[in-house]
């Protein structure tokens, strides 16, 4: 699988979303800074790590959304490729509408970094296929602003359509029905609040996000 990291100023989980790229695959994802215009060819995978864009200067991930790479990103995914955003980089693509909704301050109005379990929705999608029969998993989360919100009648479609990836078994932020990983219509864009690059390393033995990797490059 040929992968690309896009780096924004503020980003601080793109180094662990290479390693457990480059842990799954065997090759090093590229790292792509924001002013780019151009993704690597025939690429795969563009994945938009977690981090603090632009220090959520007006809104968390507006300004990212806004950067020379991000047209890229977009021509990427109408073309069939991959997009994962994890964090930050679900609200970039909030932001960009290449999934719908958005993502808003905590319900309690606080930062909320720990475990949380996750119920797997949706197993048969090309983000989550490797749990095979698992229905759960526990991975953290780290975010001020994660509380998905959209209108009920999205909200309807999304469900309707399977298009709720997973949902939280303890909802952490206030997120509407609990949700927190959607896909777009074409099943290859997702965006998650939790961080599977913190949870994929066998030698510390918390691999709760491995098989989000795996399913990723079984669909490359």
């Amino acid at each position: 699988m040929k992968s690309a990291v896009i780096v924004f100023p503020g980003s601080n989980c793109d180094r662990d979303a290479a390693v457990a790229l480059e842990r799954v695959t065997g090759q090093k994802p590229a790292m792509v800074w924001h002013k780019e215009t151009d993704l690597p060819e025939s690429l795969d995978l563009a994945l938009l790590p977690g981090g603090f864009s632009f220090g959520d200067y007006l809104r968390a991930g507006a300004m990212a959304a806004r950067s020379p790479i991000v047209a890229a990103v977009k021509r990427h995914a109408e073309r069939g490729g991959l997009v994962l955003g994890v964090c930050n980089g679900f609200q970039v693509l909030t932001e960009t509408r290449l999934l719908p909704g958005a993502l808003a301050r905590n319900g309690g109005l606080r930062f909320v970094c720990r475990d949380v379990p996750l119920a797997i929705v949706n197993n048969n999608t090309r983000f989550t296929r490797a749990f095979r029969e698992t229905r759960e998993t526990v991975i953290p989360v780290a975010h001020a602003d994660g509380r998905y919100i959209a209108d009920e009648a999205e909200l309807d479609r999304l469900e309707g359509e399977g298009r709720v990836v997973l949902r939280y078994k303890d909802n952490p932020n206030g997120s509407a029905r609990d949700i927190a990983a959607i896909m777009n219509e074409g099943g290859n864009v997702m965006g998650m609040m939790p961080h599977p690059e913190r949870v994929a390393d066998p030698s510390l033995g918390r691999m709760g996000g491995w098989a989000i990797f795996q399913s990723l490059a079984e669909a490359a």
